[in-house]
């Protein structure tokens, strides 16, 4: 069997955790061999099992391990040339790198590291499943676009990144008093870059990472995760699920009760009508909080019966290119986006796209190269840029 990395997001509290601890109860259940990972600061997967959970991999179940991440000591046990380079500049006016004990970090890059160990988690090919209990959408979006974001930077700087840091360090020591990467620091960037590419590739890869969005049928959450699909499919994640969770029953007996799963119903018909290309599963409401493989055990039994469970299919078609008269289009699919939503820039060979905060900036092909952007429309759920070619446009004139 083919390794998959199944990756959980949603707003704050609709349960992403006990969701996909029931995903990886069920795929044990299978005799697959299983890894449930904690990519959130604030870990509870020892909670819900009721389980020591220290940073190491624990195997609580035969075939289903848990691991809660620590990006703090993933940098200083993993990366320690560049733990000590950060560490040398910690000094330096303006940098705002934190200290946890022994580790240094420079905030918004801690996340990283467990995704890098992630990646090394599913290259080792001991786990035919990972899944990942991630942040809160914003942090996971934030997560999920960093590799794309870093690799590009690191590909424009990199090849004068050396000569500068030769030529800078003296001077950095003298009137700075800050110690610039070594080459040994140099060379763990350099291996850290490799592995970004690695780990762009596997997440952007539909047949091994998918995202699964979990929310509550409630207002606020509805808007948040229609935002959320949007984000996923302009940086290309295969997202090929929705789960509600907390869904009352039509009738319980309780006029209080009655009227909430009336108003449940409301905004479940709204996430239908929003993601009809995606299968919809509902989680019923549970009385007790789950706690403990027994309850772990009864949501799974109540709610993941579906036998194509981890083979759900995906869209193939979030990104291509056409020829059309006079040079190509771009097509990207952004389910939800609106026109005046959308900003679109072309520097040279790259192409950014602007929604709200969110830019992803993608890299053209060669044969785009000095090209013209004509237009760039919201059509279909889908952001499409069209590009005239250079000798199209000498031909003209």
């Amino acid at each position: 069997m083919e390794s998959r990395i199944f990756i959980f997001t949603g707003k704050g509290g609709v349960g992403k955790t006990s969701t996909a601890a029931a995903h990886a109860v069920r795929s044990a259940r299978e005799g697959a061999d299983t890894l449930l990972v904690s990519a959130d600061m604030a870990h509870n997967l020892g909670d819900i099992f009721q389980v020591e959970a220290d940073g190491k991999v624990r195997e609580i179940a035969p075939c289903l391990s848990v691991l809660e991440l620590d990006p703090y000591d993933l940098m200083r046990e993993e990366y320690p040339q560049i733990n000590r380079t950060i560490g040398n500049l910690s000094g330096s006016a303006g940098l705002g790198i934190e200290r946890i004990g022994d580790s240094f970090m420079i905030p918004g890059l801690e996340n990283l590291f467990s995704l890098l160990k992630i990646r090394d988690l599913y290259l080792s090919g001991k786990y035919e499943r990972i899944f990942v209990d991630c942040a809160p959408t914003g942090e996971t979006l934030s997560l999920l676009k960093l590799p794309e974001l870093l690799s590009w930077y690191v590909e424009k700087f990199s090849p004068v990144g050396r000569f500068m840091t030769r030529a800078l360090t003296p001077v950095a020591k003298l009137r700075y008093h800050m110690e610039l990467p070594d080459n040994a620091a140099m060379d763990e960037f350099g291996q850290t870059y490799r592995k970004l590419l690695k780990l762009q590739e596997i997440l952007k890869d539909p047949d091994i990472t998918r995202v699964r969005l979990v929310c509550t049928p409630e207002r606020m959450v509805v808007e948040e995760t229609r935002r959320s699909y949007m984000y996923l499919n302009l940086y290309h994640y295969a997202v090929d699920s929705v789960f509600i969770n907390r869904v009352l029953p039509a009738e319980t007996g309780n006029d209080f009760m009655d009227r909430w799963s009336r108003i449940q119903q409301q905004y479940i018909a709204e996430l239908e009508s929003v993601f009809t290309d995606l299968p919809v599963t509902r989680i019923p409401w549970f009385a007790e909080e789950v706690q403990g493989m027994e309850a772990v055990e009864k949501l799974c039994d109540g709610a993941l019966s579906d036998p194509d469970l981890f083979d759900r299919p995906v869209r193939e078609d979030n990104e291509f290119y056409t020829p059309i008269e006079g040079g190509y289009s771009l097509t990207v699919r952004i389910p939800g986006a609106e026109q005046e939503q959308v900003r679109v820039a072309l520097h040279e060979l790259d192409l950014d796209i602007r929604i709200r905060n969110y830019v992803r900036s993608i890299p053209l092909p060669g044969v785009l190269r000095g090209a013209e952007m004509t237009d760039h429309q919201i059509r279909d759920g889908a952001l499409v840029v069209s590009f005239r070619l250079r000798e199209n446009r000498e031909t003209e004139k």
